[in-house]
């Protein structure tokens, strides 16, 4: 996932470098990350998890966004830099978003795993998505039909709420109401 030369950059050439490229990149305190392209299945399972939260915040305060559509995670308490692109976040907090980017931190984030990102999405996005009180994160797994729902705790740390493989029905912790039906999501 990163480039070759793991040397730390500042923010400044992080975004220098985005010009100047069309690969998708983040950028994790220094680290310069490339992102694959995504596969069909996988924009599939994105483009109907969008239309369903779409579907669901449409008229509310809430907004869903796909990537790629940088979030830059942001607390005034915390002072390291991350930029990702999660695959779907619906962001409640209106003063966060700017032109290109949400500054801030998402109430939820769904990350759909590929064969090539799944370390990525499993821990370094999982923790930083924890770290910064992204309340509710979901991993949703095409090559094994599943989806696994966390939600943050008053500790601040994930608790699995919900496995689901195959079938069934997966449902939000924080978008109250919102649920999903795992056979129209991944078929």
């Amino acid at each position: 996932m990163s480039l070759p030369e793991e040397k730390k950059v500042s923010i400044e050439t992080f975004y220098k470098m985005r010009e100047e490229t069309d690969h998708l990149l983040e950028y994790d305190d220094g680290i310069v990350l490339m992102s694959p392209s995504p596969s069909t299945r996988h924009q599939q399972v994105s483009a109907r998890l969008q239309a369903k939260l779409f579907n669901f915040l449409d008229g509310g305060k809430c907004q869903v966004f796909s990537a790629p559509y940088d979030v830059h995670l942001y607390r005034d308490d915390l002072d390291d830099a991350k930029i990702f692109m999660p695959d779907l976040s619906v962001i409640c907090d209106v003063e966060g978003l700017e032109e290109n980017k949400f500054v801030g931190v998402p109430e939820m984030i769904v990350e759909i795993l590929s064969p090539s990102n799944q370390s990525h999405d499993l821990v370094t996005k999982m923790e930083a998505y924890m770290k910064y009180g992204v309340k509710e994160y979901w991993v949703v797994n095409p090559m094994l039909n599943a989806i696994q729902v966390y939600a943050l705790t008053d500790k601040q740390v994930y608790q699995q709420v919900d496995i689901l493989k195959g079938e069934g029905i997966a449902k939000s912790i924080v978008l109250t109401g919102f649920q999903v039906d795992l056979e129209e999501i991944l078929w």
